[in-house]
């Protein structure tokens, strides 16, 4: 695998670990504290959290592991790109519902620019490279 391919997947690992990591840690208390002003019921609110806090995790994780195949693959190690393909394709997917949803708000941006970088960093470049 190239050298910036390597670098470019390993850097969006790194922003998908630190935006599951806000995301949970800063984004919880926010999102609980709209709900308590907007009076949301308890119960409600406790799953919208459960929800929340899953979502970062996973955001975590798939970063722990786009990080971890392009650190091995910048070492020169065979690796798999085929989860961070998925990983890219879940993203964009996402990211675009996302803004045509919310009606083309640029917050959504933070779905498809990672998504981007790891969709360069995991397809092959020719039919010879490894998936």
């Amino acid at each position: 695998m190239p050298r910036w391919k390597s670098r470019l997947g390993a850097a969006a690992g790194a922003f998908l670990l630190l935006s599951g990591s806000a995301h949970t840690f800063l984004g919880t208390a926010a999102m609980r504290e709209e709900m308590t002003r907007a009076s949301v019921p308890a119960e409600l609110a406790r799953g919208l959290t459960v929800g929340w806090v899953f979502g970062g995790a996973a955001m975590f994780v798939f970063g722990a592991v786009a990080v971890w195949t392009f650190l091995r693959a910048g070492q020169g190690r065979p690796v798999s790109t085929v989860p961070t393909l998925a990983t890219a394709v879940g993203y964009l997917g996402f990211g675009i519902w996302a803004e045509v949803f919310s009606g083309m708000d640029p917050f959504f941006l933070m779905f498809l620019v990672p998504a981007a970088m790891l969709l360069a960093a995991s397809l092959p470049l020719s039919s010879s490279e490894p998936r």
